[in-house]
C-alpha cells in the first residue's frame, strides 16, 4: 500500500472520528432495558437476595447446554469453586498454561494445591497438548483448560490425555462465553467450567462470575463451598449432608442481583451481538489475508468452531517476513496510523514473584512449593513458546459492529505498515516487547 507513513509525517490511514470511534467501539452494549432491570432491583430493595440470580443460573444453564449454573460475584470466585468443587486440596497439582490470567491458576494457592505449567501452541495460544503429559505426575488431579482470548483449546487432545491419566478437567471460558468447538459449546467438554462476566468481557454483567456443570456433586460442592444461604437439607450428596448449613469455604461468593439482572437482560442479545462481532473481525482478517508479517488468530468456523465474542483480540507477528522488525516498532507504525495496538499478550505467570519467590500464607518457604514433595519451578525452564509469545503477538482493533467501510481503514493501517517496512528498519530499536499482567483497554 503506497503512501508515506504516518509515522514520519504521512497521512493516517484511519479517518475516523473520534465519535464513530467511540460508537464503534463501545461496550458493553447498554439499553434501556438493562437500566429498567437494575432500577427494578434497587426499587424492590432485594440486592442482596437470590430471586433474580436465580432465575438468571436457569436461563444460563439452558442457553450453556448444562444440567446447573451457580452465579458468583465474581469470575475468580467462580473458578476458586470449581477447584473446591472437583476435591482440589493440599498437596494437589493442576496444569494449566502460562500465558494466561492469574485467576485462571492463582486460586489453588487458597486450597493447598499448586499449579504446573505448560507450554502454549504459538498459533492458537492455548495450552498444548502435547506438553501436557510431560507435566503429569503422581500428584496431578486436573487439568485447567483456558480457551485462551476467545481461541477453543485442543478438547479431542485434551480430553483423550485426562481420560488415559484419569484426570480432572475444568475449563476457563472467561474470554469465550458461548463459544464453539466443533459444534459443542465451550464450558461442556469438562467436569466443571467457570468464567467470568465482569463488564469487560464479551458477556458482561457488569460484575460476576459463573460455574456451569453436569454432575450434581459438583454443583452441590460449589455450593457448600460459597453459597451457604443455598446450603441445606434439600443437598443430595451424602458427604455434605452432615454438614449442611455450614460455610464449608467460609467465604460468600454469591452474586448480587444488580448483576443477575444485567445478566439476564444480556443473555436476551448476546449471540445476536456476538454473531455480528465474530462478522466484523472475520471481515477485518479477510482483508489482511496474505499480508507480509501479519496472520490472523482465529479458528475455522467451517469446523463448527468458532471464537465466541472475540474478547481481546490478537494478531500473531512474523518478524522473520519483515527483516527482522521488532514488534515494538511495528505497533508503534500503525498506532501512528490511528489504530491503538500494543505488542504482547499477558505475561507468562511462571516468570511472575507469586509463582517463583513468594511466601504469601507465612510457611516459610515459596507458596508454590509449600505443599509439595517437589521443587515444580524446576519445570518452568521448558517453557520456549510462553517466553517469548510476548514479541510474536500485538492487539488488534475489537470491532463491534460490521461496518466494512470502517474495517477497512483499520485493515489498511496494517497494510500500509507492512508494505512500508523497510522504512522502519533503519534506526529499529529493536526493543523488547516488554511484559504486562493484564490487559489494556485498546479502544482504537
Amino acid at each position: 500500500m503506497s503512501g508515506e507513513l504516518a509515522f514520519f509525517g504521512g497521512q493516517k490511514a484511519v479517518t475516523v472520528s473520534d465519535r464513530e470511534a467511540e460508537e464503534f467501539f463501545r461496550w458493553p452494549i447498554i439499553t434501556k432495558e438493562d437500566e429498567d432491570a437494575v432500577l427494578e432491583v434497587l426499587r424492590a430493595g432485594t440486592m442482596s437476595g437470590t430471586n433474580i440470580t436465580s432465575q438468571f443460573e436457569k436461563e444460563y444453564a439452558a442457553w450453556q447446554g448444562t444440567k446447573y449454573a451457580l452465579a458468583f460475584n465474581n469470575g475468580t470466585s467462580a473458578l476458586l469453586a470449581a477447584m473446591f468443587a472437583c476435591g482440589i486440596g493440599a498437596g494437589d497439582e493442576i496444569i494449566c498454561q502460562s500465558v494466561t490470567y492469574w485467576a485462571s491458576i492463582l486460586p489453588a494457592y487458597s486450597l493447598g494445591a499448586t499449579a504446573i505449567f505448560a507450554d502454549i501452541d504459538p498459533d492458537t495460544l492455548c495450552i498444548d497438548p502435547g506438553d501436557i503429559e510431560k507435566r503429569i505426575s503422581k500428584n496431578t488431579k486436573a487439568i485447567m483448560v483456558v480457551h485462551y482470548i476467545g481461541h477453543p483449546a485442543d478438547m479431542d487432545a485434551i480430553m483423550a490425555i485426562a481420560k488415559n491419566h484419569n484426570l480432572k478437567v475444568i475449563e476457563d471460558v472467561s474470554h469465550a462465553q458461548g463459544g464453539l468447538y466443533r459444534g459443542k459449546k465451550l464450558g461442556t467438554f469438562g467436569d466443571v467450567s467457570a468464567m467470568s462476566l465482569m463488564s469487560g468481557k464479551s458477556f458482561p454483567t457488569g460484575e460476576g462470575g459463573i460455574l456451569v456443570t453436569d454432575s450434581l456433586e459438583y454443583y452441590e460442592r460449589a455450593i457448600a463451598f460459597g453459597h451457604y444461604n443455598m446450603y441445606d437439607d434439600s443437598i443430595k450428596t451424602e458427604s455434605l449432608k452432615p454438614y449442611a448449613g455450614l460455610p464449608m469455604g467460609g467465604i460468600k461468593g454469591r452474586m448480587h442481583q444488580l448483576s443477575a439482572a444485567v445478566g439476564r437482560v444480556q443473555l436476551k442479545y448476546n449471540d445476536q451481538r456476538t454473531a455480528e462481532i465474530r462478522k466484523a473481525m472475520n471481515c477485518f482478517w479477510d482483508l489482511l489475508e496474505g499480508v507480509p508479517g501479519i496472520r490472523a488468530h482465529r479458528v475455522s468456523e467451517a469446523e463448527g468452531s468458532n471464537m465466541a465474542g472475540w474478547y481481546a483480540p490478537h494478531g500473531l507477528y512474523r518478524p522473520e517476513e519483515l527483516e527482522g522488525l521488532s514488534i515494538t516498532r511495528f505497533c508503534q507504525a500503525v498506532s501512528a496510523e490511528g489504530v491503538k495496538t500494543e505488542p504482547g499478550c499477558n505475561a507468562a505467570l511462571h516468570s511472575h514473584p507469586l509463582f517463583q519467590t513468594v511466601d504469601i500464607y507465612r510457611q516459610g518457604k515459596p507458596t508454590r512449593i509449600a505443599n509439595t514433595a517437589r521443587d515444580v519451578r524446576e519445570l518452568d525452564k521448558n517453557l520456549p513458546v510462553s517466553n517469548g509469545i510476548g514479541d510474536r503477538v500485538y492487539t488488534i482493533p475489537w470491532f463491534k459492529h460490521y461496518k466494512p467501510v470502517i474495517i477497512e481503514q483499520y485493515a489498511n493501517a496494517f497494510k500500509k505498515v507492512s508494505a512500508n517496512y523497510r522504512e522502519l528498519l533503519k534506526d529499529d530499536p529493536k526493543t523488547p516487547a516488554g511484559v504486562h499482567w493484564h490487559f489494556y483497554d485498546i479502544k482504537k
